[in-house]
Parts: structure tokens; sequence; C-alpha cells
């Protein structure tokens, strides 16, 4: 194999990596836009639900939010180790 041949699949399997990685970033950026900023924008709506005596808006501006943001990195490495096994790029253990 020539290696202007294995170039251009190196090439091929580096974009491929690339546009999956891309995807699951515009995923986790749009997850956390929706906790970080709409979930707060519909705050007063929310505090009319109780929950452990305390309103939903409430709830959510000081702990869902950061429980979200939290199992959201560990699922995005996950994800991402995922994604880099499957294109021979990972890290080894």
């Amino acid at each position: 194999m020539s290696q202007q041949t294995t170039a251009h699949q190196t090439s091929a399997n580096d974009e491929a990596h690339w546009r999956k990685t891309t995807n699951l970033m515009w995923t986790h950026l749009g997850i956390w836009f929706f906790f970080g900023y709409v979930v707060h924008m519909f705050a007063p709506a929310l505090n009319k639900i109780i929950i452990l005596g305390f309103p939903l808006g409430f709830y959510m501006a000081a702990q869902g939010s950061l429980i979200a943001f939290v199992v959201q990195l560990f699922l995005f490495a996950k994800q991402q180790d995922k994604i880099d096994r499957e294109f021979g790029v990972a890290e080894d253990d």
C-alpha cells in the first residue's frame, strides 16, 4: 500500500472521528443550554409546583441543574471514550 493511500485512509478516519465528536459536543451543549438557561426561564411557573416543601423552580436552580451538569460530564466522558475506541485513538488505560 502506498503512503498516499494510507494517508487518505487516516484522513477519512480522522474526519469521521471528528464528525462524531462534534455531534456529541453539540448534543451536550444543547443539554447544557437547556438546564443552564431554559429551565430557569420557566422558574416562576415551576415555582407553583411544590416538592418536599420547596418550589420546583428553586430546586432546579439550586440543585437540579448542578446535578444535571455533573451527570452530563460523566456521560460525555464515557461517550467520548467509546468514540475514541471505535476510531482507534483512545488513550491507554
